[in-house]
């Protein structure tokens, strides 16, 4: 039995239970999701406690015990309506009123039946599911959380109450994941972002991170390695302003699609955005020259922060927030050189993400939606490029998301499986053939001809911010040694050897090593916890022996060998190490 079909049948246990032992609640939706399902619910003025939850866990068990079944049968919609109105379910009678046009239309139900052949409750489902409770193990599933949730996502309707399960085929399944869980909670950059001192978050800028020093090295590392890798593919590198008046985002098609999620300003009596997107200001750029095709492809890369209206409730931390910077790239290109610059393009972040470890790539080819702007030609264009590249890549597994495109323009998504196996989206590919159009940029083809040419918008890391917080996940907080915002931590035994740890430290600061020296007046194992608990790559142990032979005692964190090398033989292991890249 597929493990969707329980998820979605334990939804409706759920809320069969929630029922039985609160009977003035009012359903709204309960699907199943990735690891479990939710249903949302709306309490009325009855506040959940976690003894509660406990209850209607083992209400859920006690249902599932007795061995009851699911029966579907269809209305038609006039009929739905007064079954669900004796129901007194309002929320479900909001999604077929919407339909009351359609009178041919049949609603599907699905109804729990008890060993005495009574309904003892009922749902409004098109659904698959068991057929008899039973064929669900009773400690497969258990509560993982609750939220809040708006009635169809409005902020204008009611909050709901969200209960989240996790749920499984087996109980070992089930505690699987919750060892899972439990490692993936140690490495929460919201719990550890205060030990590692990296970035912080304040009421004077919600949803805007602040970068303290250490992280600031870590976010110029990531922009200093992805602008040499550019430059080694032929990017020039430019600036544009963050703020552009109203006429530009029309023109764009921002202003249309994507106003509610933009910020906005007056300047001179004229009304100006900051930037979402970086895209426009290229197009003016471009059309400050005269271009043949001999110079296409035209390729640029900007790092620089855009802004965007995020809602107070799905900003978090680094995850989600309201200003970021993309390491962003566009590429003009004339038609026939378009698969070719696909391929490379592809090529490129599978050479980027192998640097971090992440090895399994999972691509999506998003499909043409029902509203689109250009013609069929131009779309079939554009969905065969994009899955020739791939092809050429040798990447043809990719996997198909309907009616998905991004924006007006099409896109291959880039999912990336960390160190605990989670998916991460971080990068897309988009063809646009809009874009250009709109801002009027044209080319001089072979035929002395202005031709318009196409627009490919790539972004590697996405967002720096949010790849910040998978690399934090992703290592442990254990970095490779050239991000590493600390790299070596140098150790005096005593205060005698005080003198003798600030001589290495200048020498290793000098080859532009980040070094730091504890002098402080700590025991020897404290400073070396200290250093540990820090994530520390080398810690460097000085004492009498050391400054006799100029040698430093050298502890790999990650590994935990010991062993003795002179200042220059250590400084040269180092620098070797962050050229290589070394994980």
């Amino acid at each position: 039995m597929n493990v969707e079909v329980k998820r979605h049948s334990l939804a409706h246990i759920l809320a069969q239970a929630v029922k039985e032992l609160y009977p003035e609640v009012k359903l709204w939706t309960g699907p199943a999701i990735e690891n479990g399902f939710y249903y949302d619910i709306d309490f009325w003025e009855t506040v959940l406690h976690e003894d509660e939850l406990k209850v209607i866990e083992k209400k859920m068990k006690n249902i599932i015990k007795q061995n009851q079944t699911f029966n579907q049968f269809s209305l038609e919609i006039h009929e739905a309506i007064e079954l669900l109105k004796e129901e007194k379910e309002n929320y479900k009678l909001a999604i077929i009123n919407k339909l009351k046009e359609e009178w041919e239309i049949e609603i599907s139900f699905y109804e729990n039946i008890n060993q005495k052949r009574e309904r003892v409750f009922l749902d409004m489902c098109s659904w698959p599911h068991v057929e008899k409770m039973s064929e669900i193990d009773v400690n497969s599933f258990k509560l993982d959380k609750i939220a809040g949730a708006y009635f169809q996502g409005d902020s204008e309707n009611k909050m709901l109450t969200r209960i989240y399960w996790l749920a499984f085929d087996s109980q070992e399944e089930l505690n699987n994941h919750l060892v899972f869980l439990r490692e993936a909670k140690k490495r929460d950059h919201r719990l550890i972002w205060k030990k590692l001192n990296l970035f912080s978050f304040h009421d004077e800028g919600p949803g805007f991170p602040f970068w303290h020093p250490k992280g600031s090295i870590m976010f110029n590392e990531l922009v200093k390695f992805m602008q040499s890798e550019n430059k080694a593919r032929g990017y020039d590198e430019i600036k544009t302003p963050p703020v552009l008046n109203e006429e530009l985002w029309h023109m764009s098609g921002h202003w249309a699609n994507f106003k509610e999620n933009m910020y906005f300003t007056e300047i001179d009596d004229q009304k100006f955005a900051i930037k979402p997107m970086n895209c426009p200001g290229w197009c003016l750029v471009f059309k400050t020259q005269q271009f043949s095709y001999r110079d296409l492809p035209i390729k640029n890369a900007e790092f620089w922060l855009v802004h965007r209206h995020e809602l107070s409730w799905v900003l978090h931390w680094l995850f989600r927030v309201r200003s970021f910077t993309q390491d962003d790239a566009h590429i003009f290109i004339d038609n026939e050189g378009l698969p070719k610059q696909i391929e490379d393009t592809i090529k490129f972040v599978e050479d980027i993400y192998k640097v971090f470890g992440f090895e399994k790539i999972n691509t999506f080819v998003a499909t043409r939606p029902e509203k689109s702007l250009w013609s069929d030609e131009v779309w079939e264009i554009a969905q065969k490029s994009l899955e020739d590249g791939l092809k050429a890549a040798w990447l043809d597994d990719f996997k198909i998301k309907e009616g998905e495109w991004a924006f007006y323009w099409p896109k291959i998504e880039f999912n990336v499986e960390d160190s605990l196996w989670r998916n991460w989206q971080l990068w897309t590919i988009q063809v646009d053939f809009s874009m250009p159009e709109r801002f009027w940029l044209f080319y001089t083809w072979k035929d002395w001809e202005k031709h318009t040419p196409v627009m490919i918008h790539r972004a590697i890391f996405g967002s720096l911010e949010r790849f910040m917080w998978i690399l934090i996940e992703h290592f442990n907080w254990s970095f490779p040694l050239w991000i590493a915002p600390e790299q070596v931590r140098i150790v005096p035994v005593m205060e005698k050897a005080n003198s003798y740890a600030e001589k290495v430290k200048k020498e290793l600061e000098e080859a532009w090593i980040r070094v730091e020296a504890d002098l402080s007046d700590d025991w020897l194992n404290k400073k070396v916890r200290n250093a540990e608990k820090q994530r520390v790559n080398y810690i460097l142990v000085v004492w009498e022996e050391e400054m006799a032979n100029s040698t430093v005692s050298v502890r790999n964190y990650k590994t935990k060998d010991q062993s003795s090398n002179s200042i220059e033989e250590f400084k040269n292991n180092i620098l070797e190490e962050v050229e290589s890249r070394k994980i």
